[in-house]
């Protein structure tokens, strides 16, 4: 057993359904971190042996390690619970007197030192609650598309000091949350399931007086996976904006941004069926609306330009 210490303030969660081999390989990259963070791998009710492959493949990183408990744990769910999982890895990582969590994808990884470095940054700027890492997409080792908008985005109103550019959300597979205020929301929500989950979360912790930044020194790459349904990604992102929108954003701000996705979502079955799903949503979205306070409101009305012009969140698939 290695006897150098597990990081004490961050560790790393993972979601992963139907993807056995790739979530081997992500989980064997996490292990070889020099930081030593304790990994807990969601298991979102694969059938395929995910969590069999993962115990056969590090049954020393499940052990034990000299009374400081083990770098690996695997939580097998008997359902797919989406985005809810990472709320149960965070909860895991809680219970070992964690700060941070850093998530990560099957089909992502860190660069050795962004995990530690991000913890950190947020221990040194204790209003911070998401650090967001520049992206790289392989094999072609170039900055993915969303990378540009995080660098460049418009001025999002936030404090000065930050220790990088303020941003309106997140990207789950590519951020480093603080636990205290990612429980404080509730963390993701179950009626979100999975697809843009984040606009939610983020929203509540701007509401709650977090601040989110972009700090490009973290690097997260990713190998996109094609073991995914697309269509079903993107039926779900569409019915996630639209009860988002109606969640959280004042009526006015909620019909601009309503039209500008009916003008840019393609005009097919997979649209079709998300807005029945969204329209079957609302009558819970509309008992539980709760619109922005002003200061976090003003974060997403910096924002709609440049979301009415992105092409890097155009709804494909």
């Amino acid at each position: 057993m290695s006897s150098t210490p597990f990081h004490d303030a961050v560790g790393v969660v993972v979601i992963t359904w139907q993807r056995r081999e790739e979530a081997v390989a992500a989980v064997g990259r996490l292990l070889d971190l020099p930081e030593r963070p304790r990994v807990v791998v969601v298991d979102n009710g694969s059938t395929d042996g995910t969590a069999g492959a993962l115990r056969r493949a590090f049954p020393r990183a499940l052990e034990d390690d000299g009374g400081a408990g083990p770098q690996l744990e695997v939580v097998t769910l008997g359902h797919n619970a989406g985005a809810v999982g990472r709320n149960l890895g965070v909860a895991r990582l809680a219970g070992r007197g964690l700060r941070h969590a850093a998530f990560c994808d099957d089909d992502t990884w860190w660069d050795p030192g962004s995990v530690a470095r991000a913890a950190d940054v947020l221990d040194a700027h204790p209003d911070v609650a998401v650090l967001t890492a520049r992206i790289v997409v392989e094999p072609r080792g170039t900055d993915d598309p969303i990378v540009a908008e995080l660098r460049d985005s418009p001025v999002v109103p936030s404090r000065p000091g930050l220790p990088g550019p303020a941003l309106g959300s997140f990207l789950a597979g590519a951020s480093v949350l603080r636990i205290t205020a990612f429980q404080q929301v509730g963390g993701f929500s179950p009626r979100l399931w999975l697809g843009g989950e984040e606009e939610l979360c983020a929203a509540d912790l701007a509401a709650a007086g977090w601040e989110l930044c972009y700090l490009p020194e973290l690097v997260v790459h990713h190998r996109a996976s094609k073991l995914r349904d697309a269509s079903l990604r993107r039926r779900h992102g569409i019915r996630n904006t639209v009860w988002f929108t109606l969640l959280r954003r004042p009526w006015p701000a909620a019909l601009r941004r309503l039209r500008v996705l009916a003008r840019t979502v393609p005009k097919d079955a997979t649209t079709l069926r998300a807005v029945g799903d969204a329209a079957r949503g609302l009558p819970w979205v509309l008992r539980e609306r709760r619109p922005l306070p002003p200061h976090a409101e003003a974060r997403f009305l910096a924002l709609e330009d440049a979301q009415a012009r992105s092409t890097a969140r155009t709804y494909v698939g």
